[in-house]
């Protein structure tokens, strides 16, 4: 069955190396790179997992650009169709951020934006955000972020479901809001927020499925199955890796094609950017 990833990134040494990852290497047991890491090696993880589509990521903080949306178009570009890019915005330069998202959907083809409040310490409340909302639903494409606990060295403040996300889909009904991470430890939290509105979705992206949370699970199984997409976290977690106990969840085959692939072609409109997301 073929799979979409969600999230993941190839990493450049400036975003592999930095020292707010450190208590994730200790988890995962991965050392900094020597050198940057072949975009070869990205496209063998993919593959070996069945990964047909991976959203990369650019990523965008207030000190620098960890991996810029024209390193991600670069590696888009030479991924044989693999790779779809998602932007970065510096959230500090409303309208650049704006203007960039743009050029990233418009002229580079990117199907998404992601912004990490934790990088940020800044909410997804904030009035810095508002303009890429506004710029997201104007374009048709959803608005990807990061909810539940920080693994990396920051406040986890920023990442609750209620209020924040549930508040921004108050604010903007337009947009579409996928929240990757699960949500742990407000992952009740999470799932009352996706079921309350229409186009908020969960992405499991950080954990393995035998570490997905129960009512998580549950949910998957039953009226969420048609709001949660698959996600590795990529090279944190290989999606090989990610979903090596799927089978131990006991969902149905609808509920694993909709989990695996069939929701994030929806939610992203994977192969279609003619118009807005229809509910």
């Amino acid at each position: 069955m073929p799979v979409v990833d969600a999230w993941m990134q190839h990493p450049t040494l400036r975003h592999s190396n930095h020292e707010m990852f450190a208590s994730l290497r200790r988890w995962t047991g991965l050392k900094t790179l020597e050198e940057e890491l072949p975009l070869e090696v990205t496209l063998a993880a993919l593959a070996a997992a069945g990964v047909d589509t991976a959203l990369a990521s650019a990523w965008y903080g207030p000190e620098d650009a960890l991996i810029t949306n024209d390193e991600v178009a670069a590696f888009v570009a030479r991924s044989d169709g693999r790779l779809r890019g998602v932007a970065g915005a510096d959230l500090t330069r409303p309208v650049a951020a704006v203007r960039e998202l743009r050029r990233a959907v418009q002229e580079l083809d990117f199907v998404a934006l992601r912004i990490i409040p934790w990088l940020w310490q800044l909410p997804p409340t904030d009035r810095l955000y508002y303009p890429l909302y506004t710029a997201c639903a104007e374009l048709g494409v959803p608005f990807c972020t990061q909810v539940g606990h920080t693994g990396p060295l920051r406040p986890s403040e920023t990442g609750r479901p209620i209020p924040y996300i549930d508040q921004v889909a108050l604010d903007f009904p337009e947009l579409t809001i996928v929240c990757g991470h699960i949500g742990y430890p407000w992952t009740t939290e999470m799932i009352a927020v996706a079921d309350k509105h229409e186009n908020v979705y969960i992405d499991t992206s950080a954990y393995t499925a035998r570490r997905y949370p129960p009512e998580l699970v549950a949910y998957l199984r039953g009226r969420g199955r048609r709001k949660v997409l698959f996600g590795s976290n990529y090279p944190m977690i290989e999606p090989s890796r990610a979903l090596e106990h799927l089978g131990e969840l006991g969902l149905d085959e609808e509920s694993t094609e909709l989990f695996l692939s069939g929701n994030a072609r929806r939610v992203f409109r994977l192969g279609d950017h003619s118009g807005m997301l229809e509910p």
